[in-house]
This record gives C-alpha cells, sequence and structure tokens, in this order.
C-alpha cells in the first residue's frame, strides 16, 4: 500500500545539495520520497555549494541536507545544521568495480577523504588492477585524476566530480555509490529534521524540563532576557525567592553573560569559569528554532565531580593496562654490590622524586624500576614503560604526549593518549633516555617541570600526576659536553641516582643467577634434569666469563644450556662437547676485562676495532665489554 502524502506544514524541508552526476544518478530517488519531504535540489561543490547552503540556512529554508563526499564534509565543518551523508558502503564500491571490469582491468579509484584499504584485499579476487587516491580539496582531485590518466588508467570509480572529469577527457567514469545509499541517506535526513523540529520546540517547554536537572542551568532570549532557569541555578545565584524570568541577565549576573553567544551562533563547550567561588566546566549554546537563533542556554558543571569521575575512568582504564610485575624479592643477589642497590633503591621507593637509574645495557635497570613502584605509594596504579631510542623521533614525540584527531596523516579518529597520560597518578618509565632526541628533551624537560603535556596537533594542556624514573647506559655527562644531551634536563632527572652493579661486581651472585635462570627455562622446556648436579661442571666457565651483556646475556645463555641439556634424560650422562657450538662465547681463551689497566688494552682495542671493521659493537662484544666502557677506551687513546 503506498503510503499517504504528508501535510505541508509537517513535510520534512530537505536540500539534496550534491554535485551534476550524483544529483542526476539520485532523480529517482528524489521521486520516490517527494509524496513524504520537500525536496529542493542544489547543484554545486566546495565553496559554491557552501554559499548556496548558507543562504538557505540564513532564510530559515532547510531542516537537514542530504550531501556526499567533499561537500558533506564542508557543510559538517561549517554549519549549524544536521546533514545526512550519503555512505560510501563496501557493497556499492564493489558493484561499481565489477562493472569497471566489464570496460577495463586496469580501474583508479578517487574518493574524498581517505583511500580504502580493503580495495587491497579484493583486487586479486576480482581480478583487477586497482590504484586509488583520496583528494581534500579541488585541486588535490584534479592532481589525483591526472595522474590516473598520464598512467593510462581509461576507467576511473570516484564521487561525481571525479566522474565528470573523466567524462570530459572521454574516459569512462563510475560513480561509487548505489541508489541503496542514497535511500538510506534520505531516510536518516528523515529522522533528522524530526529530531530537529522537536528540538526546536524545546523553547516553550524549557522550563519544564531545566527543572528536573540537577546542574544549574539558565537560558535567555535574543534580547538577553531569562526565559528559563532551573532551582539549582537559582540557588547558585542566591535568587530562591526572587522572580526572574523576563529579567536582563546583565543585571542579574554579568558573569554568566550570554551575549557573544547569541551574537556569534557558535557553541562554546568546557570552558573554564570561576564563579561562586567555586570552578565550573562551562557549556554556552545557542538555541534555534527553524534555523533561526532565537536564544542561547549556559549550563554549569561541577569542576570537582568531573576530576572525580576523570579518576573513575583512568582507573577502569588500568585494567587493560601494562601493571609492574617485579618487586624486590624477586632481585636475586647477596653480593655486597648488589645489596648496595637495593638497599638505596627501597630508600628512593618512599619518596615520590624523580630517579635516575644507570649501569650497563642488560643488568636489570626495568626490574629495579618495576621494583621501587611497587614498593612506593603509587603501588597499585599504572607502570607505563618506554625504551625511547625503539622509536623514530616523530613517533616518539605521539608516544609520550599522545596525539589529537587530525594531527597527522593516519592519525587515530578520536586522537590517542600518550604516556604520559596513560600513567597519570603511577610511574612512568623512561629507558635509554640517553637517546632521546634533543627536540623531545626539550618537550621532556618542560612537562617535568610545568607537569603538564600538550598532545600533538593539541592547543589545550592537560595536567599530569607521574612519577618518572629514568635509565640509560649511556655516559650522560659526556655527552653533554658533546651537546647530545641537555644540561638542565640531566639536573632535572638526576635528583636521585642509583648505578646499578654489572654481573662482573658481583660474582658471587653468578651461581645463583645461573643455576635459578637455568632451572626457570628447563621447567617451561618440561625437563625432569635436577639443576644443581648438571650446572656444576659449566660454573668455572661461567665465571671465566666476562660477560658484557650483564644478566641478560646471562639469561640468554641460560636459555640455551637449557635447550641443550633436554636431549638428557635423568640418570643418563651428560656430555658437554656439544654445548661448544651452543655457548661459544664461554669456551673461549680468557677474556679481555673491563677493569684491565695493564699496557695491553690500548692494543686490544685497537685490534678489536681493527678485525671488527669499525663496528664498535662487534669491538665490545669481542673484548667482553661494553659498547660504554669501550668508548671510554678509546677516548684514552685519542687523549
Amino acid at each position: 500500500m503506498a503510503s499517504r502524502p504528508l501535510p505541508n506544514s509537517i513535510r520534512p524541508r530537505i536540500c539534496f545539495l550534491a554535485y551534476r552526476h550524483i544529483a542526476l544518478f539520485g532523480a529517482p530517488i528524489v521521486a520516490e520520497y517527494a509524496d513524504r519531504t520537500d525536496i529542493e535540489v542544489v547543484e554545486g561543490a566546495f565553496e559554491v555549494a557552501l554559499a548556496q547552503a548558507r543562504e538557505r540556512v540564513h532564510a530559515g529554508l532547510v531542516d537537514v541536507f542530504v550531501s556526499a563526499g567533499s561537500n558533506a564534509a564542508m557543510l559538517r565543518n561549517n554549519l549549524q545544521a544536521p546533514v545526512a551523508i550519503i555512505q560510501l558502503d563496501g557493497f556499492s564500491l564493489l558493484q561499481a568495480l565489477i562493472k569497471a571490469r566489464s570496460r577495463s582491468t586496469r580501474v583508479g579509484v578517487v574518493m574524498y577523504g581517505r583511500t580504502i584499504p580493503e580495495l587491497d584485499d579484493v583486487k586479486d579476487l576480482l581480478k583487477l588492477e586497482i590504484v586509488q587516491y583520496a583528494y581534500q580539496t579541488l585541486e588535490d582531485a584534479r592532481h589525483c585524476f591526472e595522474r590516473l590518466r598520464a598512467d593510462g588508467f581509461n576507467v576511473i570509480v570516484g564521487s561525481s566530480l571525479v566522474v565528470e572529469m573523466a567524462e570530459d577527457h572521454g574516459l569512462f567514469g563510475l560513480l561509487a555509490y548505489s541508489l541503496n545509499g542514497l535511500r538510506r541517506a534520505f531516510d536518516d535526513a528523515i529522522e533528522l529534521a524530526r529530531v530537529t523540529r522537536l528540538e526546536s520546540g524545546r523553547y516553550q517547554q524549557l522550563n519544564a524540563v531545566l527543572g528536573n536537572l540537577q546542574d544549574p542551568v539558565l537560558a535567555v532570549d535574543r534580547q538577553h532576557r531569562i526565559i528559563a532557569v532551573n532551582p539549582r541555578m537559582q540557588e547558585l545565584l542566591d535568587k530562591t525567592d526572587t522572580p526572574l524570568l523576563g529579567k536582563s541577565l546583565d543585571v542579574i549576573e554579568p558573569e554568566l553573560s550570554l551575549t557573544q553567544t547569541i551574537q556569534s551562533g557558535v557553541e562554546e563547550r568546557a570552558l573554564v569559569l570561576r564563579f561562586a567561588r567555586r570552578d565550573w566546566i562551562a557549556n554556552r549554546t545557542p538555541i534555534r528554532e527553524h534555523g533561526d537563533i532565537v536564544g542561547a542556554a549556559v549550563t554549569l558543571y561541577d569542576a570537582q565531580k568531573i576530576t572525580e569521575a576523570d579518576t573513575t575512568l583512568r582507573m577502569q582504564q588500568r585494567k587493560r593496562q601494562v601493571s609492574a610485575k617485579y618487586s624486590f624479592a624477586d632481585l636475586l643477589g647477596s653480593s655486597p654490590a648488589f645489596e648496595r642497590a637495593i638497599n638505596t633503591a627501597r630508600r628512593f621507593a618512599r619518596t615520590d622524586m624523580t630517579v635516575l637509574i644507570v649501569g650497563e645495557s642488560g643488568v636489570g635497570k626495568e626490574l629495579f624500576a618495576q621494583a621501587i613502584h611497587n614498593d612506593s605509594a603509587r603501588a597499585g596504579q599504572p607502570f607505563v614503560a618506554l625504551n625511547c631510542a625503539a622509536f623514530p623521533e616523530p613517533l616518539l614525540e605521539s608516544e609520550l604526549f599522545g596525539y589529537e584527531e587530525g594531527a597527522f596523516s593516519g592519525s587515530r579518529r578520536g586522537g590517542k593518549r600518550g604516556m604520559f597520560e596513560t600513567a597519570h597518578t603511577g610511574t612512568l618509565f623512561l629507558d635509554e633516555i640517553g637517546d632521546m632526541p634533543l627536540s623531545l628533551q626539550t618537550r621532556l624537560l618542560r612537562v617535568l617541570q610545568e607537569r603538564e603535556i600538550t598532545r600533538v596537533g593539541g592547543v589545550v594542556t592537560i595536567p599530569i600526576d607521574v612519577r618518572v624514573i629514568a635509565a640509560t647506559h649511556q655516559p650522560l655527562q659526556e655527552m653533554i659536553a658533546a651537546r647530545q644531551f641537555r644540561q638542565d634536563l640531566y639536573y632535572r632527572i638526576n635528583t636521585l641516582r642509583l648505578p646499578l652493579p654489572t654481573l662482573r661486581e658481583r660474582p658471587a651472585d653468578l651461581e645463583l643467577l645461573a643455576q635459578t635462570l637455568v632451572a626457570r627455562a628447563m621447567k617451561r622446556l618440561g625437563s625432569l634434569l635436577e639443576t644443581e648436579p648438571i650446572m656444576a661442571p659449566l660454573l668455572p666457565y661461567l665465571s671465566s666469563y666476562a660477560w658484557p651483556g650483564n644478566v641478560r646475556e646471562l639469561e640468554n645463555i641460560a636459555n640455551r644450556i637449557a635447550v641443550f641439556l633436554l636431549q638428557f634424560s635423568p640418570g643418563e650422562t651428560i656430555s658437554y662437547d656439544g654445548l661448544r657450538e651452543d655457548c661459544p662465547e664461554l669456551f673461549l681463551p680468557a677474556h679481555f676485562s673491563a677493569t684491565d689497566e695493564n699496557g695491553d688494552a690500548e692494543l686490544r682495542v685497537t685490534e678489536a676495532l681493527r678485525s671488527s671493521e669499525g663496528n664498535r659493537t662487534l669491538a665490545a662484544q669481542r673484548l667482553g665489554i661494553s659498547r660504554s666502557t669501550l668508548w671510554r677506551r678509546m677516548q684514552k687513546q685519542i687523549k
């Protein structure tokens, strides 16, 4: 049964603002909806389309717009009017590509906004060569089209604008949209128009609605006279016994003035306002009837409640965050050097000061950072670790400080929180801080000083409560002299200094660590061998090795030993000869000690660099020392 036409007085007024081809393509849909809506079809693109839309909004001739692509984005960004977008769905695009295949096996796709990664998954299925581009401006669209044309593409799928370009140059153009997509957009427009009209009627019912709200709310007409005020706002104004309706807000309370909102028609959200000796978050909103501004409203939200809600939200999000797993009880060792480090770290845990952990690679700097966190007042709060050497500079900046939506190409919708925000009320561990680029060192210094961050692409400062623990194996003071590290940042992070001993400086702990790490590895592998007796023949080799990689290297070798021993069963005689292939470093001649001060030291450094063709990492490994120790030895030779 055909639907009954609606009376003109309640029919939605829709402006179908489209470029030429999509306007012609949508003619059947316009006819289909003619008995339910008043539809005006307006052709145009970019600034021309925006100007036409503004004229209709200003004249009160439209309830909702229907548009696609660049037109839809421009309307939404520049008009205070609802826009139903003709969506590009995968099925519609697939249909267009199938049609295009009948013309050519090489198809260009040009759409507004972004490319469609999913096309790469179906082009082989369709047996098509597909090259796609995205544009933001008219000039972008022309450039994308010309690139395809220059590459010999004769079939173009895309927006109405691109299809016209194709046809103007004698190529075959296909719209990427479908009639079903247009039909859904018009259905959305009818619903948007209905909601808009309901909202426009709130002017007459405002007092009844506002009376039930717990937040202070007040509304005025275009003459700035109060037309609605709820009891909570009256209490705040200290006017519970005074009639306020019809009185000028400028007289009652100038600090809440809505004159600018009425004049500009621009909604203002999340404004910080000091009023009645309290902090508030204010929203100022224009009130419209049929497109015309007839007043404005202000709503106040208690800043303290928002802070409490933010804390609750962050606590819920922490359930998905990485927490600190290790405590001081997990740190194995009883040598004097290690005990001193443990005792110092325990003292540091009782404070909230910034800590700089220094030591060679592999000594367990992050384990100590986690133990300090878990022994501090911030235990149970987030522990977030970031390796500053693991990211290129632009990515490291966004990881640390987060970014706003649209800050750069490929940024996540809605933006992303950075590590500082994620670690709020907890601890941020910055590993390898000596490898942080100088430009980011400046930003980090400001964050440590001001205790607030600004996301990449953002302008709003976000307060943070974070304890920072930094770590490095680099000689930072020497880097400062070489202008590779900021001196002021060094003094900021070096508030408390925790040097960690190398494995060479704690020989008494080697046997315990080796036995424990091998036992863990064998347990994971399901071996039933007893660790202590089978490790005894290896202890002399372990003790004579220099361990340039420290505990991390010991753990790696422990895993290799466990895998080697996996071939033997309990009671079986173990032959260790094959272990020379798995762990050759343990069976090399006596290694060069990091503390060796004899006359052969310089000669060995020179020979190691020569045989390693200048590769410092490889030279350090051959000498059994760290890169920083090698660097210091090289500096002595220069001097």
